[in-house]
C-alpha cells in the first residue's frame, strides 16, 4: 500500500473535483509552490496512484443513460464461464467478484429501458447464473 502525505490527500480531493483544475490555482489553494505540485502530481502518476484524468458528463448528455448494478449469482464453479459471457456483452461496463450472498456485480449502462429490460432478459439466460437482483441508479451523490 502507497503512503500518502495530507497533501497527497488534499491535491487527490481538489483534482476529483476538477481535474482541470490548472497547477497555478491548485499551489494557491494548498498554499504551496507551483513547482511542489507539479512534482507531486508526476509522483503520483509515476506510482500508480492517478491513473487518467477523466470527463464526467451530466447525466442528461449520457449516450446511455440508463445505469444499474446488477448482482449475480453463480452455480457452482460456472464462474469463469459466466465472467466469460458477460465480458462479451457491451452494455456491461465493469465485472466484479464479491463476497457474500452475490458472487458478481456488473455496472450496466443502456440508453433506454427497452435495451436495459432486453439485458436483463440476456443476463438471466447465461448458463450458470442462479439468481439476480437488479438497482437503477438514480442519483449520483458524490465523483
Amino acid at each position: 500500500m502507497t503512503k500518502l502525505d495530507q497533501l497527497d490527500k488534499q491535491l487527490i480531493s481538489i483534482l476529483r473535483s476538477d481535474a482541470r483544475t490548472p497547477v497555478v490555482k491548485l499551489a494557491k489553494q494548498l498554499n504551496v509552490s507551483r513547482a511542489t505540485i507539479q512534482n507531486r502530481m508526476h509522483l503520483l502518476e509515476s506510482r500508480g496512484i492517478i491513473l487518467n484524468y477523466t470527463v464526467n458528463l451530466k447525466s442528461s448528455a449520457e449516450i446511455n443513460p440508463i445505469r444499474a448494478f446488477m448482482s449475480i449469482a453463480v452455480e457452482g464453479k460456472k464462474s469463469p464461464a459466466v465472467v466469460s459471457a458477460l465480458m462479451g456483452i457491451p452494455q456491461i461496463a465493469t465485472i466484479h467478484n464479491t463476497n457474500g450472498r452475490w458472487d458478481l456485480i456488473a455496472d450496466i449502462r443502456t440508453h433506454s429501458l427497452e435495451a436495459f429490460n432486453a439485458l436483463l432478459g440476456e443476463v438471466r439466460a447465461i448458463d450458470g447464473v442462479s439468481a439476480t437482483e437488479t438497482s437503477l441508479l438514480l442519483d449520483t451523490l458524490k465523483r
